[in-house]
């Protein structure tokens, strides 16, 4: 318990300074996104409308940077994330709320996918050395290298076309409407076939190598020796006692992963110009969106935050030694 209150105490102390350089690092980019938000609007405006858009903005001049700091406490206490420019005048929190879901069902999925797949396979191939499955390990330890925004742009160059069924950007057909039916569905998961193929072959090779590694170290500990002496199956040694003991790094990098799922794979997002929270920051910042690109760096600090509190307690469950140092 003692452990678990630490960690708690770590992640708060982290979360607070995520926040406070998320606040102060968006004001120190040159510009004024002000001037830039009324020059798309291209309209004359008042010089009070205007310090009134300033002051909206949570941007202030006749406030100090103090005062800007602990307004934007508040309105997070609030669950006011502001107002974003690029779409002004919708709320941030409707705008990440709206490519939330796409990320969450591209790159969730295939994160899953990969991770149960890969650690099967590396279980398999640290098992039994010398199979069928080694013969995999040069071709995954070259696909672990490759970055994933390079296969997508090779998946396009081959398998994207005018006569292909794997459309080369975009989260569905232009003119349908979102919505749950057998028009858009099938769409969306079309065009997410080809950006998902490429976060998992890219993905489950570090799983594969990992896990492999992993059980080759374990499979000479003594304690599979004395299992092996004891009769025990040798299903039951591989699973319960060698995967079991391999699988405790994997899960620190799965939760990691899933922490990462909001942010989403950036450049993947970009390459297929599909409609995620990735996509979404990468406009945030070039049009220096202050509000978005707070908001999204939030989600995205809380989600790793929170999955790797969800790592300790998965030591606390998997690894005995963890609980009588606690």
């Amino acid at each position: 318990m003692k452990y678990l209150l630490q960690r708690i105490a770590f992640y708060l102390f982290t979360a607070w300074a995520a926040i406070t350089l998320n606040f102060f690092i968006p004001r120190m980019i040159p510009g004024d996104p002000v001037k830039s938000l009324l020059s798309r609007f291209q309209g004359q405006m008042s010089s009070q409308a205007i310090d009134s858009l300033y002051v909206l903005f949570g941007l202030d001049k006749n406030a100090s940077i103090w005062e800007q700091y602990f307004d934007y406490w508040k309105q997070l206490f609030h669950g006011d994330l502001g107002l974003s420019f690029t779409a002004f005048p919708s709320p941030v929190s409707e705008v990440i709320g709206s490519a939330l879901p796409w990320t969450l069902a591209l790159v969730g999925i295939t994160t899953v996918i990969s991770f149960f797949l890969g650690t099967g396979l590396g279980v398999l191939a640290g098992w039994r050395r010398g199979s069928w499955v080694d013969g995999l390990l040069p071709a995954t330890t070259f696909l672990s290298s490759v970055p994933y925004f390079w296969l997508g742009l090779l998946a396009i160059f081959l398998l994207a076309g005018p006569n292909s069924i794997f459309p080369s950007g975009g989260g569905y057909t232009p003119g349908l409407i979102p919505a749950w039916d057998q028009y858009f569905i099938p769409s969306a998961i079309q065009h997410s076939l080809l950006p998902a193929l490429t976060i998992l072959i890219s993905s489950v090779s570090g799983w594969i190598l990992s896990m492999r590694n992993m059980m080759v170290t374990v499979a000479a500990e003594d304690y599979i020796t004395v299992a092996h002496a004891k009769g025990l199956s040798e299903k039951r040694v591989a699973l319960s006692y060698a995967a079991r003991n391999a699988l405790l790094p994997n899960v620190s990098g799965f939760a990691l992963s899933l922490g990462f799922i909001v942010g989403g794979t950036l450049l993947v997002e970009i390459v297929f110009s599909y409609p995620g929270l990735g996509f979404l920051l990468f406009r945030a910042v070039t049009a220096k969106d202050y509000p978005l690109m707070q908001g999204i760096f939030l989600v995205i600090t809380i989600s790793v935050l929170v999955a790797n509190l969800i790592a300790d307690i998965a030591y606390l469950l998997l690894d005995p030694r963890t609980r009588k140092e606690g």
